[in-house]
């Protein structure tokens, strides 16, 4: 929490409460000026604290503004091998990727995005609260520092390492003969589970903050109160923590969501994803004329992550406004 700074009175000030007259006292209307100053800088001040995020700024609008634009100009205008040529408006490219393979694979990223978020929170809210609740310290921090590392941990590495132990060789596959008892991993249930290893991670460091944020008053209060433990939780804990749940819920979509390298070393086109047809698009999979149709795809993908930010912002500021 900010702490304000604590005002100083001004000397104008201080000698208008002893008394008008006082020998030495500066009149009223030379006073006045006087104690509008600090107002005045604090004003300045802020006008230009702006500048301490403008690197930041020029680094999202590079970054981020500049493709989100080529990536909407580009999706509502036909490519260069189009037979009436390139540039032309069009809304053909948003209809294509609405339809067909390219809706079921924006269905299929929905769904598998959905249920691994909804699998992460369940999972990573018990084990967030094991390591806030921990009486040891290095526990807690080496749990904090691994989720870290783990949560971070993706792509063509962590497709690797479970296909050397979940995989149709697999030594544990292998060793435990999952074989017969139908096991693959490379199907969706096989694709959702090498995703829970980051966003359960991801779950524990989101969550863990705001479980540290329950006052241990509470808690006496309820039990003084004859509460037991799951109507602590029913009535008063999740309540509060309500906001960041489901604002860990949705980050862990949109982590989700936007996975691509894994599940392409993975599983390829086998299960489809919207990411995995943006990358066939990318690479000239597609039917002549359709070469903006991966903009579409991609505009896709921004509009789904927008509705997602539009829902975690203000669960955030929620969350922060009872647990500060």
């Amino acid at each position: 929490m900010t702490t304000a700074p604590t005002p100083v009175p001004a000397p104008a000030a201080v000698d208008s409460n002893g008394g008008a007259g006082t020998p030495g006292t500066a009149p009223a209307s030379e006073a006045a000026p006087t104690a509008d100053r600090p107002k005045g800088g604090k004003r300045r001040s802020g006008n230009r604290a702006w500048l301490g995020a403008l690197p930041l700024m020029v680094f999202f609008a590079i970054g981020f503004g500049l493709p989100a634009v080529a990536i909407a100009i580009g999706a509502f205008t036909t490519s260069s091998d189009a037979p009436g040529g390139g540039g032309t408006f069009t809304l053909s490219n948003l209809t294509a990727s609405l339809q067909g393979a390219y809706f079921t694979a924006l269905l299929g990223s929905v769904k598998l995005s959905a249920l691994t978020a909804l699998i992460g929170t369940v999972i990573g809210l018990p084990l967030a609260q094991a390591v806030a609740t921990s009486r040891f310290r290095i526990v807690r921090e080496a749990v904090l520092s691994g989720s870290g590392v783990l949560a971070n941990f993706g792509g063509v590495p962590l497709a690797f390492m479970f296909v050397a132990t979940l995989g149709n060789a697999g030594e544990v596959t292998t060793g435990l003969g999952l074989k017969k008892y139908g096991w693959s991993l490379y199907t969706f249930d096989g694709l959702a589970i090498v995703y829970l290893y980051f966003l359960i991670p991801l779950m524990i460091l989101t969550i863990t903050p705001a479980l540290e944020g329950l006052r241990v008053q509470w808690r006496e209060a309820a039990a003084n109160n004859g509460a037991t433990t799951f109507q602590y939780w029913r009535y008063v804990a999740l309540p509060v923590l309500l906001p960041s749940l489901l604002g860990g819920y949705v980050l862990l979509f949109g982590a989700s969501f936007a996975a691509y390298a894994t599940a392409e070393a993975m599983v390829g086109s086998s299960i489809p994803l919207i990411s995995m047809q943006i990358g066939d698009a990318l690479s000239g999979n597609v039917l002549v004329g359709q070469g903006n149709l991966a903009l579409a795809l991609g505009l896709d993908m921004i509009v789904v992550a927008g509705l997602v930010m539009a829902v975690y912002l203000p669960l955030q500021r929620r969350s922060a406004k009872w647990l500060s």
